[in-house]
């Protein structure tokens, strides 16, 4: 008798402890089962986020200043649509996610390096980084649901992920990208004094690029040109060729860099990189004037977007002329002629938004203009 009570007692309590492993097993599956959703969901969130800010930081390549039309409040409402537009692209557990306007700051990284840097929005520089919070909150796009973690009493959990994403816009010179390619860079140098004139207003306004059609056509479109070639005598002060690598360069060299850029191997000449010294300043041995030789290469890359070195100063004559670059720029080429009589002779520039690999960062403002490096997630 005793036996079997200890028998129904021993199988009462089996099915006891069994009943609370169930409950366990059960618990635990439900909690992996809606961890995996989280999961699931903030992977969303952070790509959301993460495309959001790129997107927007994009939209601070400043194409209003091309016209003389630069206005930080509208590039910032800008980016602002732009990130919330391109949150709302990329559902997350297929909602689109909304922004509320604390979740989009846009201001200013003197080091976008610098994980621990706070973005300056105070308005007095020109904006180049985007930060975006990707929320799912009570008051903003709803908690995350919970399924089978009903049963415990948690139906829902909040969550919110950030991202942050940067472009430069002033650099102190140029090196090998790192991704080996070759630097958009003209090999001709611009006197200071009519890139500031063109800045301020002084130029003509002929012809526009068509973006759509990817082709120069003739009429204004707000954005002032300016003549390439030297229309002195030779004397020094004229605009000219420069050695980007040998400092004997020959026609092949110039139109091969015209087309393809500066190479490595030419950068290599120069220790890997062209920057500017302590004082601002970059010698650069050259060559006054521009040869007719290079006429087709030059056709050949109209409207497209190029960096160009400006000099304050040159001495020397002819091919030992001595640049001293202290500025670079974004501009393309809108016509060449570079036949008949001198005086009608031409290469007609016009600044020009450029995205240039292997910029070097510059502390300072003002090294370079309509230059910028490529967007990038910084944190």
């Amino acid at each position: 008798m005793k036996r079997r009570q200890f028998s129904r007692k021993r199988k009462g309590n089996i099915l006891v402890l069994s009943a609370v492993m169930m409950v366990m097993v059960m618990a635990m599956l439900a909690l992996s089962i809606d961890l995996g959703y989280l999961y699931v969901a903030r992977e969303e969130m952070q790509r959301s986020a993460d495309s959001a800010a790129l997107a927007a930081a994009w939209d601070l390549v400043d194409s209003g200043a091309l016209t003389g039309d630069s206005n930080v409040y509208v590039m910032e409402e800008s980016a602002r649509s732009r990130a919330t537009q391109y949150a709302a692209l990329n559902q997350v557990l297929r909602q689109s996610p909304a922004l509320a306007n604390e979740d989009v700051v846009v201001g200013f990284l003197p080091n976008p390096s610098d994980p621990a840097a706070a973005i300056d929005v105070s308005g007095t520089n020109m904006p180049n980084t985007v930060w975006v919070r990707v929320r799912r909150t009570e008051a903003q796009n709803g908690k995350i649901p919970f399924f089978i973690a009903n049963v415990l009493g948690i139906d829902s959990i909040g969550a919110e992920v950030e991202a942050t994403a940067a472009l430069l816009n002033s650099f102190q010179g140029f090196q090998t990208p790192a991704s080996g390619g070759n630097l958009e860079m003209l090999p001709f140098a611009l006197d200071q004094n009519t890139w500031n004139d063109l800045v301020n207003g002084i130029g003509t306004d002929d012809w526009k690029w068509d973006a759509e059609m990817g082709q120069v056509q003739a009429g204004a479109d707000g954005i002032l040109e300016f003549n390439l070639y030297p229309q002195g005598t030779g004397s020094p002060g004229n605009r000219g060729t420069i050695d980007i690598g040998s400092n004997n360069n020959s026609t092949a060299d110039i139109a091969r860099q015209i087309v393809e850029g500066v190479s490595p191997s030419d950068l290599s000449y120069h220790g890997g990189k062209l920057e500017f010294d302590s004082n601002g300043e970059l010698p650069l041995n050259g060559d006054t004037g521009i040869s007719a030789g290079v006429k087709d290469e030059l056709e050949s890359i109209k409207g497209q977007p190029r960096i160009i070195p400006i000099f304050s100063q040159v001495t020397g004559p002819g091919n030992n002329a001595m640049y001293t670059i202290v500025q670079f720029a974004g501009i393309r080429i809108m016509e060449v002629k570079l036949t008949g009589k001198q005086s009608g002779k031409r290469v007609i520039v016009q600044p020009a938004n450029i995205v240039a690999r292997g910029g070097i960062p510059s502390p300072t403002s003002g090294t370079t203009a309509f230059v910028y490096s490529p967007v990038w997630l910084i944190r």
